[in-house]
């Protein structure tokens, strides 16, 4: 008998490998956050190792406390063998048992324009909805600032639609767009694939 958890499998996702982080990615985490226009879509330094384990702290603690799930997208080798860190991706519950979650991600610098990021999201999303059908989740939101177009090249690929503009809201000084999935779309997009 299978006594995993669901919430244990990961998410899969073609040439790239999806697993929770560890304490040994704490320097990718780094080098990633170098980059400017990361920093700027995100709210938390990750200047040095210390800054990198305290994120790496709260992500493990959200992940005991069923409210958030994050993932280290790796490139995958030919192999299959784990490559370097291209992303991140991560599904928020604001609680156990509720009917919403949010997804949210980001791309490291160089792994940009490859589709990492649309594959990553679309793999958390069917993810989610098969592991935590059962605990009510119904409905998906991607929010981002309004002058990220990336973002939104990133929903619309993953399938989010949208569906209004968000007000601002700090520390986000700019309007934001939110796109959402239903667990029934999630089904029939996977139907026609």
């Amino acid at each position: 008998m299978n006594d995993r958890r669901p919430e244990d499998r990961h998410p899969t996702a073609e040439g790239l490998l999806l697993r929770p982080f560890e304490d040994a990615d704490a320097p990718a985490l780094v080098e990633a956050y170098r980059d400017e226009t990361l920093r700027r879509f995100t709210r938390r330094p990750m200047a040095d190792v210390e800054q990198a384990a305290r994120w790496l702290a709260l992500q493990y603690e959200g992940r005991a406390a069923g409210t958030r799930y994050s993932f280290a997208v790796l490139e995958a080798g030919e192999a299959g063998e784990a490559g370097e860190l291209v992303g991140n991706v991560a599904l928020k519950r604001g609680a156990p048992g509720g009917e919403t979650a949010e997804v949210g991600y980001w791309t490291a610098a160089p792994a940009r324009g490859r589709g990492v990021a649309p594959r990553a999201v679309e793999a958390l999303t069917a993810w989610a909805f098969d592991v935590f059908a059962h605990d009510g989740l119904i409905r998906i939101d991607l929010l981002h600032e309004g002058d990220n177009a990336a973002s939104c090249r990133v929903a619309e690929k993953s399938g989010y639609a949208f569906t209004e503009i968000v007000p601002a809201f700090p520390p986000y000084p700019l309007d934001g767009h939110r796109h959402s999935r239903k667990r029934l779309d999630a089904a029939e997009r996977h139907r026609s694939e």
